[in-house]
Order: structure tokens, then sequence, then C-alpha cells
């Protein structure tokens, strides 16, 4: 392990002194599992901001092709008006 030296507010430091006290660790191991945590939770989000960033440019790349992207029957706005779609299918097969 390797010191560091960080500065904290008294409030800070009189949160985590009554919190290792309340779990009976030191304060220095609930600095590390902070760190630790907030190392996840970026990589995560950093994760989720990608996967949205590939999600957008998908869209944008449906919008702009949508000769690629059609149903059997060569609809392609089949997921704006699946509702209607539906509901024109059963009213078919009742007639059937």
């Amino acid at each position: 392990m390797k010191r560091v030296m960080v500065q904290l507010t008294e409030e800070q430091i009189e949160a985590l002194k009554a919190l290792a006290k309340a779990r009976k660790t030191s304060v220095a191991r609930l600095v590390r599992e902070s760190v630790a945590q907030y190392v996840v939770a970026t990589d995560r989000q950093a994760e989720r901001e990608e996967k949205r960033r590939r999600a957008l440019a998908f869209l944008d790349y449906i919008e702009t092709h949508p000769e690629e992207f059609r149903d059997i029957e060569g609809k392609t706005d089949v997921s704006i008006n699946h509702d209607e779609y539906f509901v024109q299918a059963i009213e078919d097969d009742l007639r059937g």
C-alpha cells in the first residue's frame, strides 16, 4: 500500500470517525473502501455512457437508412405503429 495525504473537512473527519467506531474498523479502511466503490461506480458510469452513445448512433443510422429496417411486409414504421398493426392483424384474423 502507498501512503497518501488527503485533506478533509472537520465534518467529514468526525463523520468518518463515528462510522469507523460504529463499524469497529479504521478510518483508513473506510476511505479505501469508499475509493474502491467510487472507482467501480465511475467505471460503470463510463460503460453506461458508451452504451448510450452507441444506441443513439444506431438510432441515427436507422433514421438515415430506413430501407434496411423493414418487416416482412416491407413496413418501416412498425416500432411506431405496432399497436395499430396489431389491431389490424386481430381484425383480419377475426374476419378470417
